[in-house]
């Protein structure tokens, strides 16, 4: 594998989710792979998971490990073409990539949704210039439009706690006072799509995501029915996708909060959700504390779910 952005970077799930198990049996059993090999991770955005779990899982696989927060101790970098650079931008992204590339063998990338232009956010173009500049395999950390290592921990989390084989899974909207991107919801659905489970999405109209991610999920706008039944409950905000909404907050609705209520209509569901939660917006406190919630699993797996990228890019390498 050279580069990994979304779920068909990795082939056959099955063989994904059976290497996932292994590694997390004996998570030093590659610890040679990595030696004498530099991971460079780069945060445009915020990180605690992401970055604590994917250097975790390099250190498992014997690599070096650079951090680089571009917004704290970085030259402030420009990422436009044909721009006059008189303001306070000291470097481009396209002279910047290529110098982080001689210092490295891999480099991941986190880098969100600007909300300032949906063609560029959608065209996921801070990734892609890695990917074309940079001369060495490139991961996501989160783009504009996926998070696809958050999505590969979900689904190892599902397949650990799923009690029936083709469990019910609702991902659900809900409330928050900021305006966040598409990427976990896009990416979620994009990988529940990919396997055989029954996928419901729920939010109130205006809140419909790109149908490219949507795919052959079922949509339903009522909360309470799309919640009967479901043996998973995956809480995510999200912005607005379609026309002049892009990148705003349209609603606040409290109602759609992920409460006991709601949860008694399901099957018993685990509660699942990325973190960081917004307690009483996203979620009650006594949903996310009681023992169907699986977040801190769910959590614990992005360091798997990284192990795998990491190990089969390693193997590409050689």
């Amino acid at each position: 594998m050279r580069h990994f952005t979304n779920v068909n970077d990795l082939g056959d799930l099955k063989a994904a989710l059976d290497e996932a198990f292994e590694i997390k049996k004996d998570r030093f059993k590659y610890v040679e792979l990595g030696r004498n090999k530099t991971l460079l991770m780069i945060f445009f955005n915020s990180s605690l998971r992401t970055r604590l779990s994917t250097q975790k899982a390099a250190m498992n696989l014997g690599m070096n490990v650079i951090v680089l927060d571009v917004n704290q101790g970085a030259w402030k970098l420009e990422t436009e073409r044909g721009v006059i650079m008189d303001g306070d931008k000291t470097e481009h992204l396209l002279e910047a990539i290529p110098v982080m590339g001689c210092y490295c063998d891999i480099i991941g990338v986190r880098s969100f949704a600007q909300f300032q232009n949906k063609t560029d956010d959608y065209n996921e173009v801070i990734i892609n210039q890695f990917i074309k500049y940079s001369g060495r395999p490139v991961f996501s950390m989160e783009a504009a439009t996926r998070h696809p290592l958050q999505s590969f921990a979900d689904l190892i989390t599902i397949e650990e706690y799923k009690k029936k084989a083709r469990p019910k899974v609702v991902m659900t909207w809900a409330p928050h006072p900021r305006a966040l991107p598409q990427a976990v919801p896009n990416s979620f659905a994009e990988w529940m799509n990919a396997t055989d489970y029954d996928f419901v999405i729920t939010h109130p109209e205006g809140y419909e995501l790109d149908p490219k991610f949507v795919g052959n999920a079922k949509v339903e706008y009522d909360q309470m029915k799309a919640l009967e039944g479901a043996d998973f409950v995956y809480a995510k905000n999200w912005s607005g996708y379609a026309g002049d909404n892009y990148g705003r907050v349209i609603s606040k609705d409290r109602a759609w909060t992920v409460s006991a209520a709601h949860m008694a209509v399901t099957n018993n569901a685990y509660f699942m959700h990325c973190l960081p939660v917004r307690r009483n917006m996203i979620v009650t406190d006594d949903v996310i504390e009681s023992p169907q919630s699986i977040v801190i699993p769910e959590a614990a797996n992005r360091e798997i779910s990284a192990q795998v990228v990491l190990k089969r890019i390693l193997e590409g390498l050689e």
